[in-house]
C-alpha cells in the first residue's frame, strides 16, 4: 500500500488539530508545522511528525510540504493579529509549497462568502457577494486557489465546535467558558431565526473522505456542509442544558461592542458578523451527499456533551478530559 503523506498548517488548532488526528487513524503519515515543534509535541495532536518552520515564511513551507500529496491550510496569523494583512500572503505561501509538492491544497471555508443574492440556501457554487471586510477576504482566497492551477478543495460549514474548539469560536468565547462549569450561558442569537453549526470531529470527517477520493476530484472542488442547523436558535442552548441541567441564558451584550472596539479590535469584527444572527443562512450540502453518499453527522446531544467535556466544563468531567483545557 502507498503511503500518503500530508503537512497540516495549524496543528495545534480545532480544525487543524482535528484534521490531522483523523488523517493519522486513516493511515496517512503527517507533518506538522511549527515554529517550537518541541512545545508543540507535547501539547498537540500524537503521532505526527513535528517539523520546525514558519507557516508565514514561504521557504519554511515548501521544504515541509516535499514528497507529500496534501496541504492542509488551517493556520491564522498568531493571536489573529493582522489577520487582513497577513491571511493571503500565507495563503501564496501554501500556494508555491502544493505547486512544489504536486500535492492537493485543502483549505477550511465558511459562510462568509455568501451575500444576500446567494440566497437563504445556498449551494458550493451559489454567488460570492461579499457583506463584511472578512467576506471579501474569504472570497479573495478562494479566488486566488481557482486562478493558482493548484488540485484545491475547499470544505466551508458553520461556526465550528468540539472537544478542542478554538478560543476564538463563538461557542468557546460566548456560550461557554472554557475550564469552567457551565454557570451561564451567552447567547449571542436572535430568538426564531436558525443558525449553522459544526462539530469539529464531522468537518475532519468530511475532509479526510473527499480526500481519500482524490481522482474523482475536480482540479479546483468545493463543497457545502450542513452539520447542525438550529431551525429556532434555541437549539444548541437547549442541548447544554441537558448536558448541564438548567442554567440561565443572558443576551450577548452586543451594544457594548462599539465602546469596546478601540481597545478590542476584533469587537469591530464581531459586530460585522451580526447578521448571521439575525438572518437565517443555511448552507446546502446537496453536492457533497451526491459526492459522498452521506454528511458525517454526530447527533447533537452527543456532539455537545463531547465539547463540553473536552473545554473542562463538565463539573464532573475526568481529570484527564480537564487536561485538555
Amino acid at each position: 500500500m502507498t503511503t500518503r503523506t500530508a503537512l497540516v498548517l495549524g496543528a495545534t488548532g480545532g480544525i487543524g488539530g482535528a484534521v490531522a488526528r483523523r488523517l493519522r487513524q486513516e493511515g496517512w503519515t503527517v507533518r506538522a508545522l511549527h515554529r517550537d515543534p518541541d512545545r508543540a509535541a507535547r501539547g498537540g495532536p500524537d503521532g505526527l511528525d513535528w517539523v520546525r518552520g514558519d507557516a508565514m515564511v514561504p521557504a519554511d513551507v515548501i521544504a515541509a510540504a516535499a514528497g507529500t500529496s496534501l496541504l492542509v491550510h488551517a493556520v491564522n496569523p498568531p493571536g489573529y493579529r493582522d489577520w487582513d494583512r497577513l491571511v493571503l500572503p500565507m495563503l501564496d505561501a501554501s500556494i508555491a509549497a502544493a505547486k512544489g509538492a504536486e500535492a492537493r491544497l485543502l483549505l477550511p471555508g465558511n459562510v462568509y462568502v455568501y451575500g444576500r443574492d446567494a440566497g437563504p440556501s445556498p449551494g458550493a457554487d451559489a454567488p460570492q457577494t461579499p457583506r463584511t471586510a472578512k467576506g471579501r477576504i474569504r472570497i479573495a482566497m478562494e479566488a486566488r486557489l481557482r486562478a493558482s492551477g493548484v488540485r484545491s478543495l475547499v470544505v466551508r460549514a458553520g461556526d465550528f465546535f468540539g472537544p478542542r474548539t478554538s478560543a476564538n469560536s463563538w461557542f468557546s468565547s460566548a456560550l461557554v467558558r472554557p475550564g469552567r462549569p457551565v454557570r451561564r450561558v451567552l447567547d449571542p442569537g436572535t430568538p426564531g431565526i436558525g443558525h449553522q453549526w459544526a462539530y469539529l470531529p464531522d468537518v475532519a470527517e468530511t475532509m479526510v473522505r473527499l480526500a481519500g477520493r482524490e481522482a474523482e476530484l475536480p482540479r479546483f472542488s468545493a463543497f457545502n456542509m450542513d452539520g447542525h442547523w438550529d431551525p429556532d436558535g434555541r437549539q444548541m442552548i437547549a442541548a447544554i442544558a441537558r448536558a448541564v441541567g438548567d442554567v440561565p441564558v443572558w443576551r450577548f451584550p452586543w451594544m457594548l461592542l462599539p465602546l469596546a472596539a478601540p481597545v478590542w479590535p476584533l469587537a469591530r469584527e464581531i459586530r460585522e458578523m451580526r447578521y448571521l444572527w439575525q438572518e437565517p443562512v443555511r448552507m446546502s450540502n446537496a453536492g457533497l451527499v451526491e459526492f459522498l453518499g452521506a454528511e458525517p453527522h454526530t447527533p447533537l446531544d452527543a456532539a455537545v456533551r463531547e465539547t463540553l467535556a473536552g473545554l473542562g466544563c463538565l463539573a464532573e468531567r475526568p481529570r484527564a478530559e480537564a487536561a485538555h483545557c
